[in-house]
């Protein structure tokens, strides 16, 4: 740098320090083009080490499975004596009334086997990377309450009439979280501004290009899915929570408890 602005210098060592040498006459002009340097190349920051991926991640896509697969066949056989789809289906105009509930039994009900097996897919392989970050029990829980909070947000900006099912909004959530996460993670790294916004582009992209086709799609259900998502992303950066195995039991258990309470009002008042 110094030889660039005409400035003659030397470096050498006397075995245990390097020492920088320039004239006598050029050492004020010298010092103050360092600290110059110094101020306009500040050192990088390096990126905090990842934390290593929880061990059992897949126990909470494996509990995913089980639970869409469990209700699947209760509503199938109609179990209880009741109409699950009726009684659990997301209904704005109810919801709006007070059947808060609605807004979990509904992700985890589907009109069709291929319905249900799209959103078994997504879902695994979304909420193990999921798991893999957060853990999973508090990554299933937090997928549980964007989900059911985007599911709320819908009912009130949708008709009266309008009636959705499905754990997209909840793999949509998932995505959302995963996106707004690695985003957050990344903002304070010494990247380009590019790769930085890359996880919420690539998101974004995902959510393009697998949740807005199809007749019967439920766009904005998958939209508010992905805003709440992102929302815990940046939430879970932010406040570090206890992450151990105590945890993650407390927030799986207080996940099935929601679920089955939730079922619970909804046959309790068909």
């Amino acid at each position: 740098m110094l030889h660039a602005v005409g400035i003659e210098s030397q470096l050498v060592s006397d075995g245990r320090y390097w020492m920088l040498l320039v004239q006598a006459s050029d050492a004020q002009t010298a010092a103050a083009q360092l600290r110059r340097y110094d101020f306009e190349n500040p050192p990088r920051r390096r990126p905090a080490e990842p934390d290593p991926p929880h061990r059992g991640a897949w126990l909470g896509s494996a509990g995913y499975a089980v639970v869409m697969l469990l209700v699947a066949y209760l509503a199938g056989i109609g179990a209880f004596n009741g109409n699950w789809l009726d009684a659990g289906a997301l209904l704005s105009g109810a919801v709006r009334h007070g059947e808060f509930y609605r807004a979990v039994t509904a992700l985890t009900l589907h009109l069709d086997v291929g319905h249900l097996l799209a959103n078994l897919g997504f879902g695994t392989v979304f909420g193990l990377l999921a798991g893999q970050i957060l853990g999973p029990g508090i990554a299933w829980a937090s997928i549980l309450a964007a989900a059911a909070a985007a599911n709320l947000l819908n009912s009130f900006i949708q008709p009266e009439m309008h009636a959705s099912v499905g754990a997209s909004t909840a793999v949509f959530a998932t995505l959302g979280m995963l996106a707004g996460f690695e985003w957050r993670q990344r903002s304070n790294a010494p990247e380009r501004r590019a790769q930085r916004w890359a996880p919420l582009v690539a998101g974004v992209f995902l959510l393009a290009f697998t949740g807005t086709g199809g007749e019967h799609t439920d766009v904005l259900a998958h939209l508010t899915g992905f805003a709440m998502g992102i929302g815990a992303g940046v939430a879970h950066t932010t406040w570090r929570a206890n992450r151990g195995t105590v945890a993650q039991l407390i927030a799986a258990l207080a996940s099935l408890l929601a679920i089955g309470a939730a079922w619970a009002m909804a046959l309790g008042g068909s």
